[in-house]
């Protein structure tokens, strides 16, 4: 696949000589592991609604990983060929990255949340040529959904699904069969191996457009973050990681996925967001670290009271996606012994500012914290002038871990000539170089650290018989930063309309229900510029008073 990427040869020769890339792949670190301590439990999984527990050891990783990698190649899998999977965090997730790279294919992790209306359009863009799924989660049918689009996905050649049956068995297809057995794997992973500067991961994230934006990473991107992340917080292999992050998430992948390997500890992952049974995990696992959205932990911090002296393990917890709000942070001191860290990052670079454990309580609510090592940020107006310190401007990013480029569309790529990456985030900078997000420039609501398609969701609704015009903008919540509330206009021949019915709507037209609309307010006019743009300002300073109930025709 021509994925449209040209890596930077100027970019790639600063990286090596500072030391911030060392062209070394995740499966080198496994085998570290492997080496090392091959009896320690390198992951293990947790499933909320059947509460099982499954742990592997790096020993027995190591071993999925070179029958699935095998595997993969005997069902058609090249280098540089995309594998998607739309699965929770389960153990699988892991084995199948590290199986792709072991024989130099990208893994595309999906957001289980997705239907049909997203993943129509990612596996087709990817050319997709393996899925994996699981058959049923959370009561609902993947295998189904993926029946009812094959036909429009040309390049899907296989479908796996975890308790699948017969040719469709993840299981059977390939962890049961013994590949290793048919192949010379030393010699296969030797030819089929990447560099460090091919591409590794491929995300989708949720933009202005309209139409998600496939972003590229590699191994000298992906872990020359995770390395200094993980030394700022003074993260070693004595300190289990828990993550209850989805792994499809920048998040999730690289911190739950990646950094455990990388330090050679315990990754325990958890599938399905509780607080209840996470004070459970990690009563029981004694995880060090975790990194959450900003309502995890507000669900933490409500829950632990109940559990003195049982969550004393854990001592770091990083909280992104959104401002961390004082009183959580102050409560937090009261029931946990884990010290809060505040991040900001992006699926474009992963976590790029974060604040550091030795710091005062207090900063973590204050700020969104300072760059990491290899990293730098800045403040500009909008004719890219840099703005001096306190100043409210476009946040710029330029570093080691900086995507290289969107799949297939290398014109929205927007790195100037110095390696500047405008974030389309407005944030200022102290003193002490530490950064506080303050809005974004680009048309995006993040509900519980979830990205939603704006664009996506508004044009669906122009297309709702009755309504004119359409705006959605995010109220703000205390617990989930923001809710999407949707306001629309109605012809005069339209009666009044229910957020009820705009949801069943929205739902037949096989939206994801996380992007579904929260509030809805019927007004009789957008308020407008002279030039007839929509002023979304004024919606979202009208969004801070919204109510619950169903609207009526203001």
């Amino acid at each position: 696949m021509d994925t449209g990427i040209t890596l930077n040869l100027e970019r790639r020769a600063a990286m090596l000589e500072s030391g911030a890339w060392n062209d070394k792949l995740i499966t080198d670190y496994l085998d570290q592991a492997v080496a090392s301590t091959p009896d320690r439990e390198a992951i293990v999984g947790y499933q909320v609604t059947s509460d099982t527990r499954t742990a592997l050891t790096y020993r027995e990783l190591n071993d999925k990983v070179t029958r699935m990698a095998a595997g993969l190649v005997a069902l058609g899998i090249g280098k540089g060929e995309v594998v998607a999977c739309q699965l929770p965090n389960w153990w699988q997730t892991t084995v199948l990255h590290l199986a792709c790279v072991r024989v130099g294919a990208i893994l595309n992790p999906l957001m289980p949340i997705f239907r049909a209306r997203e993943l129509r359009f990612m596996l087709k863009h990817g050319e997709t040529k393996l899925l994996v799924i699981p058959k049923i989660f959370r009561g609902f049918d993947y295998e189904a959904m993926i029946d009812g689009i094959r036909g429009e996905l040309p390049d899907l050649e296989t479908l796996l699904v975890i308790g699948g049956e017969g040719e469709r068995s993840f299981e059977q297809r390939l962890l049961e069969t013994p590949w290793e057995e048919q192949f010379d794997t030393k010699a296969l992973f030797a030819e089929y191996q990447p560099t460090a500067d091919d591409p590794t991961q491929l995300l989708y994230t949720s933009g202005t457009t309209g139409e998600p934006k496939g972003v590229m990473h590699t191994s000298n991107t992906l872990l020359s973050n995770v390395r200094p992340y993980s030394d700022r917080l003074h993260l070693t292999s004595d300190d289990k990681v828990l993550m209850a992050s989805p792994v499809a998430h920048q998040t999730g992948f690289m911190y739950g996925i990646m950094m455990p390997v990388y330090l050679g500890t315990t990754a325990i992952l958890q599938d399905i967001w509780d607080a209840e049974y996470v004070c459970k995990v990690i009563a029981a696992e004694k995880p060090a670290f975790t990194m959450a959205a900003t309502p995890f932990l507000a669900d933490l911090v409500k829950t632990a009271p109940k559990h003195e002296g049982e969550l004393d393990s854990l001592r770091i917890f990083v909280s992104a996606g959104a401002p961390i709000p004082s009183a959580v942070v102050e409560q937090a001191g009261k029931v946990l012994k884990a010290k809060i860290v505040s991040a900001w990052g992006m699926t474009e670079n992963g976590a790029v500012t974060t604040t550091c454990p030795e710091d005062p309580p207090e900063r973590a609510s204050q700020s969104d914290g300072k760059p990491l090592p290899y990293t730098e940020v800045k403040v500009t107006d909008f004719q890219d002038n840099e703005l001096p310190t306190g100043e409210e401007g476009n946040l710029l990013f330029r570093g080691c871990s900086l995507f290289v480029g969107y799949l297939k569309r290398p014109e929205l790529y927007g790195v100037d000539d110095e390696g500047w990456f405008s974030t389309g985030d407005l944030a200022r900078i102290d003193k002490d170089g530490y950064i506080r997000i303050t809005g974004r420039t680009k048309d995006v609501v993040i509900r519980g650290g979830e990205n939603i398609p704006v664009v996506e969701v508004e044009n669906l609704l122009y297309k709702f018989p009755g309504i004119t015009d359409v705006a959605l903008v995010g109220c703000p919540d205390e617990r989930l930063g923001e809710r999407l509330c949707a306001y629309v206009t109605l012809d005069e021949n339209a009666t009044d309309l229910t957020l009820d019915e705009l949801k069943s709507y929205l739902i037949k037209q096989q939206l994801s229900k996380n992007y579904l609309p929260e509030y809805l307010e019927v007004i009789e006019a957008m308020p407008r510029t002279a030039s007839g743009k929509i002023q979304k300002f004024k919606l979202r300073e009208q969004a801070k008073e919204v109510r619950l109930e169903p609207a009526k025709r203001a």
